[in-house]
């Protein structure tokens, strides 16, 4: 029973999700407005386990990037607690918010799709590494852009770029440390 722990969770959170959908259409606020922020907080509050329903794809996109698995799930977590339907207010989509321009560069064709948007987006964070030669300057490309990080030489003094990269280095810490 402990092993499916895990998956029964996920599923009382889908289904609070849905419900949360329905009163949405009932008070007038917009559903995936609020379906993002309550998986956000529920992924949050469960984040510490090992297990999530993304495993088999984050592990597939692991293998043809060639990236750690514990970092593809530290990114994850930090872009959208694990809400594939996660919109961020400029436009990034899914697991890893991918923006429009950069998921169609990749050849994602849907952004939405669990399965192409982390293969796409741990193709994208491999070329920010692959250019920049260290984990931290690849992460604030990831966030801020690639030009950013060359225009500063490195990390650009944008603070939420710097707390984000700050960010994904805890929680790769805590999948490495974590009680698993």
């Amino acid at each position: 029973m402990q092993t499916r722990l895990p998956q029964v969770l996920e599923r009382i959170a889908s289904i609070r999700a849905t419900i949360g959908e329905f009163r949405a259409g009932e008070s007038g606020q917009t559903a995936p407005v609020q379906r993002a922020s309550f998986a956000k907080t529920l992924a949050a509050a469960q984040s510490g386990g090992r297990v999530t329903r993304f495993d088999a794809i984050i592990s597939h996109a692991a293998r043809v990037s060639g990236l750690d698995e514990d970092l593809i799930h530290a990114v994850v977590r930090a872009e959208s607690g694990y809400d594939p339907r996660c919109r961020s207010s400029a436009g990034a989509m899914g697991l890893m918010q991918l923006m429009p321009g950069t998921a169609s560069a990749l050849g994602v064709a849907d952004p939405w799709d669990p399965a192409q948007n982390v293969t796409g987006g741990a193709r994208y964070l491999r070329q920010q590494l692959d250019r920049f030669g260290d984990l931290e300057r690849a992460l604030a490309a990831y966030n801020a852009g690639p030009g950013a990080v060359e225009r500063y030489g490195g990390i650009p003094p944008y603070r939420e770029t710097q707390a984000y990269v700050q960010r994904v280095l805890g929680y790769l810490q805590e999948r490495r440390e974590g009680p698993w």
